[in-house]
């Protein structure tokens, strides 16, 4: 029998798997030295890995959309299934979101960057080899135990994408339309300041506390810790070098808006002062407001008055980079 090289972890739920799973499923049955491990739920993953760590694979790989990715992240981390010996792990693109996938230079159709992903582990895979840095959740109403991730989107940006999940996505339009009618209702309700039931909600106050800068307290219409290299800003963290957390927030003002944008466009966010506009690299920071809800790689969590959510770096993996 050939020898294991890729444990594949699938979420038959993901929306890019409902039409591409069948594909995936024929082209694992006609390679013996892929493992595949199907998951319809957070709670079968902990008997996944399980099942996974004992049979050794070369490479972990994640086939869903960033919740899918979080979950087995997070599972790497507390689990404890390989020890201190996890395997690199790599991300195919599938779900509506795969902001993870893309940081790891991963697009296109999901069978190819699996096809991909084999040669890769039949030979050196070294080259390919990148460490990331990730993010650490916890605390909050529910006193969350550490979840594993790599982007979190709060306040206002929390707002937008979970008006782009709940009341754009349902509609059944192409995710690009999707996007469209989304970035068309957050300047109508961001930068023209316009409330109606059909646009996103108007941010709710938070305090943010990035450790040994104080509290920012303010409505933001954007923020975001990320670890990722590829930001949805483009920002130059190089003179705020205080710990493996991007965290970027722009107040509930157009003026600062526009600033952050016209800034992230000539790659200057981060370099001058803006009023309104906060960029940070920290190594801890907790964000605090009345049910106050964020988002880690797809999931939302809440934050409450004097029940933050925590955000510290956790232990580095290592990905693997599917693109040449």
């Amino acid at each position: 029998m050939a020898r294991l090289r890729i444990a594949l972890i699938s979420n038959p739920k993901s929306t890019g798997n409902l039409a591409q799973l069948p594909r995936i499923r024929a082209f694992c049955a006609e390679h013996p030295d892929i493992f595949h491990y199907e998951v319809e739920q957070a709670s079968q993953i902990g008997e996944a890995m399980r099942t996974i760590a004992r049979i050794d694979p070369a490479v972990l790989a994640i086939n869903g959309g960033d919740g899918t990715v979080q979950a087995v992240l997070t599972e790497l981390h507390n689990g404890g299934h390989f020890g201190t010996a996890a395997p690199p792990v790599a991300v195919l693109p599938s779900g509506k979101t795969n902001l993870i996938a893309l940081d790891l230079g991963v697009q296109g159709d999901p069978v190819d960057a699996l096809e991909k992903l084999l040669a890769i582990a039949r030979a050196d895979m070294s080259p390919h080899l990148v460490a990331r840095e990730l993010i650490s959740l916890s605390g909050g109403e529910t006193g969350i135990k550490p979840v594993i991730g790599m982007f979190m989107g709060g306040a206002g940006l929390a707002d937008i994408m979970l008006y782009c999940r709940e009341r754009v996505y349902p509609l059944g339009l192409p995710n690009s339309i999707s996007h469209f009618i989304t970035a068309v209702a957050v300047v109508l309700a961001q930068v023209f300041r316009l409330r109606a039931s059909f646009l996103p909600p108007e941010p709710m106050p938070l305090s943010i506390s990035v450790r040994r800068e104080g509290a920012i307290t303010a409505r933001f219409s954007f923020l975001f810790v990320t670890t990722l290299e590829k930001l949805l800003l483009s920002g130059d963290f190089s003179a705020h070098s205080r710990g493996p957390l991007k965290f970027v927030a722009v107040e509930q003002k157009p003026v600062s808006l526009l600033r952050a944008f016209f800034a992230s466009m000539v790659g200057r966010l981060g370099r001058t002062k803006l009023d309104g506009v906060h960029v940070e690299e920290a190594d801890e920071i907790a964000i605090e407001g009345e049910s106050s809800r964020v988002i880690l790689d797809g999931e939302t969590f809440r934050a409450g008055v004097g029940k933050p959510i925590l955000l510290r770096p956790a232990q580095p993996l290592s990905f693997v980079r599917i693109a040449a």
